[in-house]
């Protein structure tokens, strides 16, 4: 089986256009990462143990609104437990907020045979037919949603962080009324593609934050950026 080559920046170069940990809302270095002139691409398998490279991961958060106690909408976020033979074992059994994955020589080949231009907007166009590619691998969303780029992960307190760089976006999925929280039908549907995505729903994200224990790194590094006055319970 041909050996999944995945799209890199070297550490150094992050490091030079503006290294941070944690959470950045400046995505400005992200015109630099994408740069075909900063990016290779790495078999897989050296890559996750390579941490003078990183590898750039679209990370979408999918949020719907639902009723809260006083009937004003309140925001519940997209969340599953990764199951035991998904592609990234170091998080197996944590809860993850984020779907998307590894932009590959799949989409450079897929933009190629389309008759994609070269230059900067290329650049951008692999990334998001990447990240395009991996949300219908994960998930089906039949309703549909609205996506903004929101902001920047990088964690290099963990193994796996030290190896990747994720590119957080917001998709607010298209619905006609907030849903009911008492009912899981009520939400927008999300339907996962892989097996390995486990006791999905839509979870209050101060629930979540309330057990850090259980969640990935980027997961509660995410939920603590995107829901700063989330009460805690």
């Amino acid at each position: 089986m041909p050996v999944e080559h995945v799209l890199c920046v070297p550490t150094a170069t992050f490091r030079e256009l503006g290294y941070f940990q944690g959470f950045q809302t400046d995505t400005a270095a992200l015109a630099g990462l994408l740069d075909p002139a900063n990016t290779l691409y790495l078999p897989r398998p050296e890559a996750e143990e390579d941490p003078t490279h990183k590898q750039l991961i679209p990370y979408c958060v999918l949020i719907a609104r639902a009723a809260g106690p006083d009937g004003a909408p309140v925001e519940r976020v997209f969340a599953y437990r990764r199951g035991a033979g998904g592609g990234e074992a170091r998080l197996a059994a944590k809860i993850s907020c984020g779907v998307g994955g590894h932009v590959s020589t799949v989409d450079r080949d897929a933009l190629a045979a389309a008759g994609s231009r070269n230059g900067s907007a290329a650049a951008d166009d692999l990334y998001r037919e990447g990240m395009r590619r991996e949300l219908e691998e994960e998930v089906a969303i039949p309703g549909g949603y609205a996506e903004r780029l929101v902001g920047l992960i990088n964690d290099d307190a963990t193994e796996v962080g030290r190896v990747h760089l994720g590119v957080v976006h917001r998709l607010d999925l298209r619905q006609e009324r907030p849903a009911d929280p008492h009912n899981r039908k009520s939400f927008p549907q999300v339907t996962p593609q892989e097996e390995t995505m486990i006791d999905v729903g839509f979870y209050d994200p101060a629930a979540l934050l309330a057990d850090p224990a259980r969640l990935e790194s980027w997961t509660r590094i995410a939920l603590e950026a995107l829901f700063p006055t989330a009460d805690r319970p």
